[in-house]
């Protein structure tokens, strides 16, 4: 029988820690949550692979070491509230309710918010909450939001997503607009953004985030 548990500590030590992503927390997180069982069950095996995982409705399973910078670089704090975009089976919003107060889940059909409620069920976490809405939207009556997590990559950032941050709020994800992409820290304060890229990383583009073709005469 394949050791879950061995692999999941092998994925600690040879693709995050190695990354210089060392907070204990995070690692913590990493080490106490079952990846394999937020991906369907056919993949199981490849869940503790370096690669991003394909899953339902055009939506990823971010590889470790990219989904694991991108969790270091928005400093989730334990008062914080996040809002988890494009969630899938909420193997993210698990991860990211160990380090924050509240995590808000956001899909865009009803099956995939049943199926990421349940598996957080399943694996007690009560401090989040996967609601449905469209992605592009944000989850504005949930807000404002200290952290905004996006899973998979954009070529660009939503103005409803910024309106929805709290002040020093953070949001991150892969900004993508070519073979390679950048996982990108916005940072909110007051009526100003800042943006800070922490590292290169290329991931499949969410559905209805691609870059309108320009007319060419």
């Amino acid at each position: 029988m394949f050791d879950f548990a061995k692999a999941r500590d092998h994925m600690v030590e040879s693709q995050i820690r190695t990354s210089d992503v060392t907070e204990p927390a995070i690692l913590r997180a990493f080490r106490t949550t079952p990846r394999e069982k937020f991906v369907p069950k056919a993949k199981s095996a490849l869940a503790y692979g370096d690669s991003h995982i394909k899953m339902d409705e055009g939506r990823i399973m971010l590889r470790p070491r990219d989904f694991a910078k991108l969790i270091d670089a928005a400093e989730i704090r334990s008062s914080d509230i996040v809002l988890d975009i494009a969630c899938a089976r909420g193997y993210s919003t698990a991860i990211m309710a160990k380090l924050a107060d509240t995590v808000v889940g956001l899909e865009t059909s009803d099956e995939a918010v049943d199926k990421a409620t349940d598996l957080l069920n399943q694996t007690d976490i009560s401090n989040a909450a996967v609601v449905k809405g469209e992605l592009k939207a944000g989850a504005s009556e949930h807000g404002p939001f200290n952290v905004i997590f996006v899973n998979g990559a954009v070529t660009e950032i939503p103005k409803a997503w910024i309106s929805q941050l709290a002040d020093k709020g953070r949001l991150v994800c892969i900004v993508q607009n070519g073979p390679m992409g950048r996982g990108t820290v916005y940072t909110k304060s007051g009526d100003l953004v800042g943006e800070r890229v922490v590292f290169d990383a290329s991931a499949p583009l969410l559905p209805g985030f691609e870059r309108e073709a320009a007319f060419v005469f």
